[in-house]
């Protein structure tokens, strides 16, 4: 158990330690009683088996043996009801002493809450949040004339247009080049580079025929030796 310093009832020191005493004095009586209970269980089995020991050679010991069992028996019922009442007194006062203590918490909660919203009220609050907005909608409107400002300066809309007239045509000329329809002046243009390729491509084949000779030449040379 915590928190008995909080106090029970509002009393002195004796009064804060009232519970805490009494559930270590019922607590130091049930374990007599739990030990009690265990010993008397003991004796009446004991006083059985001497019973049935004697229940057919000697019927007055095995008489005045369930006589004392019945004896032991009931001792055993009163020891157990004690029991029973002694825990029901320790849970009783425990609860008691929790509800007490979950009380006090919330009465401090209760007047650590009043000391946070001291001074805060709904009107308060509401000019606070219109105020934050009022601030956000400024800095929008700072934000935007600064990017106005600066984007659209020394833009002209005539040149925008021209520049997008000549990626149009780009645009078309390229497709025209992949069907295959090319225009006249783009085949003008083309024939110089389908000259050039031709005259390239024969010197590899000059190239080629001078090896051949020279291989020839080789050839003779061995065959006359």
């Amino acid at each position: 158990m915590s928190g008995w310093g909080l106090g029970w009832f509002g009393g002195g020191k004796a009064q804060r330690d009232a519970p805490k005493k009494a559930i270590l004095q019922l607590r130091g009586q049930l374990e007599m009683l739990s030990k009690r209970e265990k010993h008397l269980q003991n004796q009446m089995d004991e006083q059985d088996a001497i019973a049935r020991k004697n229940v057919s050679s000697n019927k007055n010991a095995a008489k005045a043996a369930l006589r004392r069992k019945k004896q032991f028996e009931h001792s055993l019922d009163q020891t157990s009801a004690q029991i029973m009442t002694l825990e029901r007194e320790i849970y009783s006062i425990e609860t008691a002493n929790i509800n007490k203590e979950t009380l006090d918490a919330m009465k401090n909660a209760g007047k650590a809450m009043q000391q946070i919203h001291q001074g805060l009220t709904v009107d308060k609050v509401d000019q606070a949040m219109e105020d934050l907005r009022e601030q956000h909608a400024i800095g929008e409107e700072i934000s935007d004339a600064i990017t106005q400002s600066v984007g659209t300066q020394g833009i002209d809309e005539d040149e925008l247009d021209e520049e997008l007239a000549e990626l149009q045509q780009e645009e078309l000329d390229n497709n025209l080049l992949k069907t295959g329809n090319v225009p006249v002046g783009d085949k003008v243009h083309q024939l110089p580079t389908a000259a050039r390729g031709e005259l390239k491509g024969k010197a590899p084949a000059a190239a080629e025929e001078e090896d051949e000779e020279e291989e020839l030449r080789k050839l003779q040379a061995e065959m006359a030796m």
